[in-house]
């Protein structure tokens, strides 16, 4: 759904590529010499928290390492499970903060892998500063991952997004039947393990991080889901919250029950955007009028519906792989010069541009389809438990985003047959008390409208809103605008917010 890593990804995809931890040159490991910090109120998880990692040397200049959680935070006493976990050291060591944690999104998007290629993203401001952490939630990656059938793997939000009324779709029942088979392969592949990847389980593993990592304060970078994740975070443990930046951010109280109509306007917004500045390019095929150019556009995908376009070799360019990879190329305004292309291609009925716009850095390894699934199911009662209240709402979901609704109108029938019961629910989260926490959002964001920022940092007591007006999903890049950079750093070095309401050209 959301994520933020090597790239932009798709339309309905999660993480960048899992690139694995595996030690390179050094054999033997080293602790901290710094404490844990062991929280008063710690009890039968003390222990958990008094661990020592066990750091060892895995790729230019990075650490890596395991904490220990236990598998049920109601039984600490029972199962356990190991987080992975990658470190970069902070370059000025005489002046480092403490430990930065990071999470790219979606969920199910992979914090080690995001960690790796952090230096594309942040400042050397800030890396040398702090220790950039990043770790691989409960389910995903390296951290006892989510499992399903051998033969259901990434495309199960392929399938969930097929509309069954459509030209040579499957019918509802198969849907609703590929659904239940993907959900049981799951609970036999992953077993007890599918009830307990919970955002509100990966918050309270995040505290055990920050205590053995030695920090009193959770430092913490999210982008998409990861603000999410660190909202539960602030609520649970407010009075641990250090500096925290939520860039992208989510709505707790349409989290993730309500997320996809209004997620599907702020594709309609983006795909404006970029509509009005294809029409003043030489090379945009759908020519100078942006009105003009979306009524082409659809025209186009109705083509595509009635005769697919050849790709190569044996592939062929489908009308809904052709909307999510679109969506997929909004998610950063690099990408348009790459999708203009594609269009202009596709318009001379040629398919295989459009179709090099997939990511194809996911390895053989990579979970985030199931991980995003499990953890969506979890965190929310479905929304919709039929094709029949799907059709209902169609009409809606046209209205609201006439290119992206219908797609993901479908998409709300993927807990519907899940097989473990939701543990939580949409509200609003004030985690008051907390120190100030800083609330990102571009003006035309795709994946998080910009409107859900407004609302987070709204409901947060401690909530200040910055504001970019810009294109693509995440604020804060190093490539990217010097406004925003410079505020999230200011925060997070000196502990100093912008004033609420702060905008950025």
């Amino acid at each position: 759904m959301m994520s933020r890593g090597r790239g932009r990804l798709g339309l309905l995809t999660a993480a960048a590529v899992l690139l694995g931890l595996a030690a390179a040159g050094c054999a033997t490991g080293k602790t901290d010499a710094r404490p844990p910090s062991v929280p008063a109120d710690a009890g039968a998880l003390r222990g958990f928290y008094e661990q020592r990692i066990t750091w060892k040397a895995c790729d230019s200049g990075f650490e890596c390492g395991r904490v220990k959680v236990p598998l049920d935070y109601a039984h600490p006493g029972g199962d356990t499970i190991t987080l992975a976990v990658m470190r970069k050291p902070a370059a000025d060591r005489r002046q480092r903060i403490g430990s930065l944690l990071l999470n790219p999104g979606g969920p199910g998007g992979s914090g080690v892998d995001f960690a790796r290629v952090s230096g594309e993203v942040l400042t050397d401001r800030l890396r040398a500063r702090y220790d950039i952490v990043g770790f691989d939630p409960r389910g995903v990656g390296k951290s006892a991952a989510i499992r399903c059938a051998p033969d259901a793997g990434a495309g199960v939000y392929g399938r969930q997004a097929r509309n069954p009324r459509a030209r040579a779709e499957p019918t509802a029942s198969e849907v609703a039947d590929e659904l239940k088979k993907f959900g049981a392969g799951c609970r036999a592949q992953s077993g007890e393990l599918l009830a307990h990847v919970s955002t509100v389980e990966a918050a309270k593993d995040m505290d055990v991080l920050r205590g053995v990592l030695g920090d009193a304060r959770l430092h913490y970078l999210g982008f998409s889901y990861g603000t999410q994740l660190g909202a539960v975070y602030a609520e649970l443990f407010p009075a641990r919250v250090g500096r925290l930046v939520l860039d992208s951010a989510v709505d707790p109280r349409a989290w993730p029950t309500d997320a996809s109509i209004v997620q599907a306007r702020g594709f309609e917004v983006a795909l404006d955007s970029f509509l009005a500045d294809c029409a003043q390019r030489s090379d945009c095929a759908l020519g100078t009028d942006p009105a003009a150019a979306r009524r082409r556009l659809v025209g186009l995908l109705e083509h595509i519906d009635r005769r697919p376009l050849p790709g190569e070799g044996a592939q062929t360019l489908d009308k809904e792989t052709a909307i999510g990879l679109i969506g997929g190329a909004l998610y950063d305004k690099r990408a348009w010069p790459l999708l203009r292309t594609a269009l202009q291609q596709a318009m001379s009925g040629k398919g295989a541009a459009m179709l090099q716009l997939a990511d194809s850095s996911h390895g053989a390894d990579d979970n985030s389809a199931e991980a995003m699934q499990s953890i969506i199911c979890l965190d929310g009662p479905p929304s919709l438990t039929s094709a029949d209240q799907v059709e209902a709402r169609l009409p809606a979901f046209r209205e609201a985003a006439p290119v992206f609704g219908e797609m993901l109108a479908w998409t709300e029938l993927r807990c519907a047959y899940w097989p473990v019961k939701p543990t939580g629910r949409p509200h609003a989260i004030t985690a008051r008390g907390a120190a100030p926490i800083l609330v990102v959002g571009n003006l035309r964001d795709p994946a998080t409208p910009y409107a859900w920022a407004e609302r987070l940092a709204g409901q947060l007591s401690s909530g200040v809103l910055l504001t970019h007006d810009g294109d693509g999903h995440g604020a804060y890049d190093k490539r990217g605008n010097a406004c925003v950079n410079d505020a999230v750093d200011t925060y997070l070095i000196e502990g100093r917010p912008p004033v609420n309401g702060t905008r950025c050209g």
